[in-house]
């Protein structure tokens, strides 16, 4: 499916070109991989087939994860903190000797953009699969880049080319370049140090903020400040180039639905692409990794201007490392981006020509399934995988990069991504199709994740026309996601309770070790409660309809068919002539606990004389937590902001919950008072737990 060794035999026709690729294919018969999670998995997957050993590098919370026991060798490396373990360049570099690899892979994210890293890789004769450390110091450097693409003829987003100095040189640039303006750390990356700001408090706010966070991410605290471009498409492209100055554009990517800057669905290609901008871009990518010497995978970022006619694109960054969703262009070249980063650093030549690479034919879909609570504000979620079912991928049109898996843990040390999805099909929308269809089958339990968020994403009306820009889920999703349903969808819903209710009854009342004689007599109705609203659900099995009804609503039928085997939780159904697939994650005394749509949904069920009597018992109400601030997620107190005694305002900052490599702001829910403050700065904490009280004098 890939290009991968075949294409390099059939590309080379005489005998010193073969020499040279066995001499380079005998020279890394063992590589170390110092990442963890999906991207370890997914580059040893390529290292075995390429005949290559691999060794995985584990910590404390890794010991039983996935890519520990896919490699074949593991070294410990240290505890569970990053800086004791996946950043700790002695530790890796030790483990690579004493296992004999002659090369790493970083992966993205920990090391893998660290030139110091390279020049330690070079000094111990181990080769670093990636660019040189020059083109990552260079490329890494915000600031710098944006010269060296200024220098190139790359467009770039107007700013302040320069490093900002102190919070009043900061103001006095944003007044030069006029709010809104975007505040970013010059060597930050993966969403992390930055912040915008649309006036001189969120500004120094957001200057702080992004200083510690890039200081403690990079270890480099600089920042740089350039005008925010309201309305952009995030559009990448995909580069490779190889030592002897040939480089390849491998088309591009569309990521423009972010969450905080962190991307969560990409695409390729770009919904808005046409052969202008696209040659254009290409040129411009292509030119900047040449300006730099590049070579290996890389990604050079661009925003694209919607509101400006016709259509601008700017500069960005440059990852110089494999980037998360390299696996969508994958899936549209055939080119395995992993296997050319090791040929590449073995000193090969390209063995591909931009003539190799398709411009059209299919589209692939990805999104990332993260360990996070969307309901509570996208908070990360940890703990014990107890189930875990990926959807089928035996046609060819879904693919799973996955780094867990049944009993793995989720920390609080790493990033959440748990998977990255992907679907491949013909044009966008069967690709949508395909990826609703997959989500609506995976299923994960033990920690809350987003799947139904991404797969509300995907029935969106702008989504699906391609309508998007960076600020799209701030728009679609004001308040957050919620798990709301159309009323079709909780039609369909109520109609598909009913059929489980009234297939249960059935069952419950077969003529098993009956009498002959005893016919099942059906319930008339059933009475079913979901978010609170009541529906009548009748069965007409001769018409295979549910007929629905309840005060809120008119009465519909729902046309159904469905395969549910006794005992088994999926249900694939069809109502009104449209496919989904539902599970019933379990029963209880009155109903059940069904996922839906890829959201989870408690649903009561019952005859006429259970609803009846469950109207007579007592209702358990619950009480607020109206004078305390409670810990969202686990994690660790990075800083406090106020004292005991101090009066504060509504949505005044708090204190900061460093949780997965992030800083969470937390704010006060009112105007009040603090009696107690019950952490200190450094203190580990769990969720739920009450960090602040306020004075309960003041509670209105």
């Amino acid at each position: 499916r890939f290009v991968g060794c075949s294409q390099q035999w059939r590309s080379r026709g005489n005998v010193f070109s073969v020499f040279r690729a066995c001499y380079a294919s005998m020279k890394f018969d063992k590589i170390l991989v110092a990442n963890r999670g999906e991207i370890a998995c997914r580059i040893m997957d390529t290292c075995r087939r390429m005949g290559i050993k691999s060794v995985a590098v584990y910590s404390d919370a890794d010991k039983n994860s996935l890519h520990t026991h896919s490699a074949d060798e593991s070294v410990y490396i240290g505890a569970a903190p990053a800086q004791e373990s996946y950043l700790n360049i002695p530790k890796i570099i030790e483990a690579a000797k004493a296992t004999g690899a002659q090369a790493v892979h970083p992966g993205y994210g920990f090391l893998s953009e660290n030139s110091k890293f390279v020049k330690e890789l070079e000094a111990n004769d181990i080769t670093f699969i990636g660019p040189n450390s020059d083109s990552i110091a260079l490329m890494g450097d915000k600031i710098q880049s944006k010269k060296l693409a200024n220098t190139a003829k790359v467009n770039t987003i107007p700013g302040f080319v320069g490093e900002i100095l102190s919070p009043d040189h900061l103001l006095e640039i944003t007044r030069q370049i006029e709010y809104p303006v975007m505040i970013k750390a010059s060597a930050g990356g993966g969403g992390k140090g930055m912040r915008i700001a649309r006036d001189d408090k969120e500004a120094l706010e957001g200057y702080h903020a992004a200083k510690k966070e890039s200081s403690d991410s990079f270890g480099d605290d600089r920042i740089l400040v350039e005008k925010y471009i309201e309305k952009s498409r995030h559009i990448e492209a995909q580069i490779l180039c190889d030592q002897h100055g040939n480089a390849l554009f491998l088309n591009e990517r569309e990521c423009s639905i972010q969450r905080r800057n962190q991307k969560i669905i990409e695409e390729a290609p770009s919904p808005i692409m046409r052969p202008r901008m696209r040659s254009e871009i290409a040129e411009q990518a292509i030119s900047l990794a040449k300006a730099v010497r590049y070579s290996s995978a890389g990604t050079v970022e661009f925003l694209v201007d919607e509101e400006s006619s016709p259509m601008e694109f700017y500069f960005l960054e440059m990852n110089t490392r494999l980037q998360v969703e390299h696996g969508i262009t994958e899936e549209i070249t055939g080119v395995d981006i992993v296997e050319q980063m090791i040929r590449i650093a073995r000193g090969e030549p390209l063995s591909i020509s931009q003539q190799d690479i398709p411009e059209g034919g299919k589209w692939a879909m990805e999104c990332r399934i993260y360990a996070e609570d969307p309901q509570r504000g996208f908070l990360p979620s940890t703990g014990k995988i107890s189930s875990y079912q990926e959807p089928s991928v035996l046609d060819g049109t879904v693919r799973i990069d996955s780094g867990i898996k049944e009993g793995s843990e989720i920390s609080v040390h790493y990033d959440p991504l748990m998977v990255k999805l992907i679907t491949v099909r013909d044009d966008r929308i069967q690709a949508i199709d395909a990826m609703k269809n997959a989500l609506d089958v995976f299923h994960i339990e033990g920690v809350k994740h987003n799947i139904g968020f991404l797969r509300s994403i995907m029935c969106n009306t702008r989504f699906m026309s391609g309508d998007m820009h960076t600020k799209f889920l701030s728009e679609e999703y004001p308040k957050g996601f919620n798990a709301d349903l159309e009323e079709k969808d909780e039609n369909n819903l109520v109609a598909l309770a009913v059929l489980i209710g009234y297939e249960n009854a059935a069952r419950q009342n077969s003529v098993t070790n009956r009498m002959e004689t005893f016919e099942f007599q059906p319930p008339e109705y059933l009475v079913v409660t979901l978010k609170g609203k009541e529906y009548i659900g009748k069965v007409n099995m001769s018409e295979n309809l549910v007929n629905i009804t309840g005060d809120h609503i008119d009465p519909v039928d729902v046309k159904t068919s469905y395969q549910w085997s006794i005992g088994a939780q999926q249900l694939e159904t069809i109502m009104n002539a449209e496919y989904t697939a539902a599970t019933i994650m379990k029963e209880t005394y009155d109903g059940y606990v069904l996922r839906f749509n890829s959201n989870i949904f408690e649903v009561k069920v019952q005859t006429p004389l259970q609803h009846k009597f469950s109207k007579m018992l007592p209702t358990h109400t619950h009480e607020e937590h109206h004078n305390e601030v409670l810990a969202p997620m686990p994690g660790k107190i990075h800083s406090i902001n106020v004292q005991e005694g101090d009066s504060v305002e509504e949505d005044q900052p708090l204190m900061i919950l460093e949780a997965m490599k992030m800083q969470n702001v937390l704010r006060s829910p009112k105007k009040a008072t603090i009696k107690q403050i019950n952490f200190k700065p450094g203190d580990d904490v769990a969720v739920d737990q009450v960090l602040i009280l306020f004075d309960e004098k003041e509670n209105e």
